[in-house]
């Protein structure tokens, strides 16, 4: 079990310790389950008050919060601090360079140096894969698909063919990239002709698609995820849309087809953006908001239609209170 005494994690966070420096840290733990031996987090300040409870041998804090009894490492952002401290403390499983006996690469398939390949897998013609490539079980690349250095591929993941993934991406279970877009014309007898989905879709650098995430391919032109996006988990992204850099498309999350999504915009869980809308850099919608239009950049909305988010609380407020105003309309109508 890995151990470290708190001076040499404050050095390593770049923390202000309070509290004694030789005590030992052996795990990390969320705040209301820590034990002796923890290191905990406090970031909401919905939780400041379980500091004072706590079992934990210190906790990450930022370097305003109240002295409490338990050591705390002082540090502006105590969230991230935490995320490196559990690097320290967890073991992810070591996938050495090889291939599976199991593996099927075509012959014309480049693939860099150092990679993991593993049972299953299906590495399609003309596929061009770079260095320190981890690919796991039954992961399928189309043919022509490319992806660059450091691509992280868990089981079940699909990239389909000529799309493109940069440096850096991490596809989790289920994730398909580059699915048919949802593209049909309606014929004379109403039944539906389906289009040809002819174009890419393209995930940038550091771009991280969770499990069963879906972002569908264009049907002309490309699907672009730029650097540093992160989609969760059963998140559409609809044919020909634009996700901008930094931007965070969490559970659920739908955008119909040739959706723009500016650069560090938040849409929380399912929210849902009607096509051709254009959200604008640094946006958020909270959560199960309808946009039905554009959304200016900065703003943050929420409801359905999606509205200034002041003003939903309002409405909100006010809608509880429908019952008593009608009754008292209807008494001073006697």
């Amino acid at each position: 079990m890995q151990s470290l005494k708190l001076a040499k994690l404050a050095e390593y966070l770049d923390a202000t310790l309070l509290g004694d420096p030789s005590a030992e840290i052996t795990r990390v733990a969320g705040i209301e389950n820590a034990e002796p031996g923890d290191l905990t987090f406090v970031s909401n300040p919905k939780y400041a008050g379980l500091a004072r409870t706590t079992k934990a041998t210190a906790i990450l804090v930022e370097p305003n919060f109240p002295e409490v009894r338990t050591a705390t490492l002082r540090v502006d952002n105590p969230y991230l601090a935490f995320a490196f401290a559990i690097e320290l403390f967890y073991r992810s499983p070591h996938y050495p360079p090889g291939v599976h006996p199991t593996a099927a690469i075509s012959a014309s398939a480049s693939i860099g140096v150092n990679a993991h390949i593993g049972a299953y897998a299906v590495i399609g013609d003309n596929v061009t894969i770079g260095d320190n490539a981890t690919i796991l079980a039954h992961v399928v690349f189309y043919p022509h698909a490319q992806a660059g250095n450091n691509l992280f591929a868990h089981a079940h993941a699909v990239v389909r063919e000529h799309c493109h993934l940069g440096d850096n991406v991490i596809l989790q279970n289920g994730a398909i990239v580059g699915a048919d877009g949802f593209g049909f014309a309606r014929q004379g007898d109403g039944s539906w002709y389906k289009i040809v989905q002819s174009g890419r879709a393209v995930l940038e650098d550091a771009v991280e698609v969770q499990a069963n995430a879906c972002v569908d391919r264009a049907s002309i032109g490309e699907t672009r995820i730029q650097a540093g996006a992160k989609v969760d988990n059963l998140v559409q992204v609809g044919h020909g849309s634009t996700v901008g850099q930094n931007t965070l498309l969490c559970a659920q999350v739908g955008l119909a087809g040739s959706t723009t999504v500016g650069k560090n915009v938040i849409l929380a869980g399912q929210v849902g953006v009607a096509g051709h809308c254009t959200v604008g850099d640094g946006a958020m919608a909270t959560a199960q908001s309808g946009i039905p239009g554009d959304v200016e950049a900065g703003k943050i909305v929420s409801g359905y239609p999606a509205v200034d988010n002041r003003q939903w609380l309002r409405s909100v407020a006010l809608f509880n209170r429908l019952p008593d105003l009608f009754r008292d309309i209807k008494l001073k109508l006697k």
